[in-house]
């Protein structure tokens, strides 16, 4: 199965060190993001478990839920978890999924159908796919993907900085522009006309081109 943006994202049951969830229920009515990870004990990994560990309490401002997969059964992770915090000085506190049946990787197209069903004698070179964030928005649609090596950690600062422009599209309708940050200006959709876009900001906005037109940030 081929995800891409705007694709429902797909439902599982599976186990977590914090129980068993259905993923649909458990995303509930606000946002949440999913991360893949090879394998357990794996050196850049580690370092990503416990820095969204301390990201976590800006996500749940947000509304979003984090929840980890690595492609190893749930008893592991609980092991790796006292390194995390030993390392990392973040205690793992939230979800992660054990996967040692390869379903969810599969069903999230970061394995192929024919890498078996297994994860025993797997390393994780055989699972270098498995290094990805989907973005899921409360539709439970795929709202970004973005796919790492191994050998690059990923910055979670970037997926938190996507999501507030995720978020803000949801709620106005606006585009952001290259290296936007909150408070920045934001882009007026060509789909919004110059008629529409005078009665939303009354305020007014500044056109660059007829394509190009940006204004301050909506807060209301």
């Amino acid at each position: 199965m081929s995800l891409r943006i705007n694709s429902e994202a797909p439902n599982f049951t599976a186990e977590t060190t914090q129980g068993t969830i259905d993923f649909h229920e458990w995303i509930g009515n606000g946002w949440a993001i999913l991360f893949s990870h090879p394998k357990d004990f794996t050196p850049v990994c580690t370092t990503e478990l416990g820095y969204m560990a301390g990201l976590k309490p800006e996500f749940d401002r947000r509304g979003t839920k984090i929840i980890g997969l690595s492609v190893d059964p749930v008893t592991n992770h609980s092991r790796w978890a006292s390194d995390i915090e030993e390392t990392q000085g973040h205690a793992v506190n939230y979800p992660m999924i054990g996967d040692p049946e390869l379903k969810v990787a599969k069903l999230y197209d970061m394995l192929p159908e024919g890498a078996g069903n297994t994860s025993d004698g797997r390393t994780a070179v055989d699972n270098a796919t498995v290094r990805s964030v989907f973005i899921v928005g409360p539709d439970k649609k795929i709202k970004a993907m973005l796919t790492y090596p191994m050998s690059a950690g990923r910055n979670f600062d970037e997926v938190l900085r996507l999501l507030d422009a995720l978020q803000l599209n949801a709620v106005h309708n606006v585009a952001t522009p290259v290296n936007w940050r909150p408070g920045d200006d934001v882009i007026i959709p060509t789909s919004v006309s110059d008629e529409q876009a005078r009665e939303k900001y009354p305020q007014g906005f500044k056109t660059l081109k007829p394509y190009l037109r940006v204004v301050k940030q909506p807060t209301a």
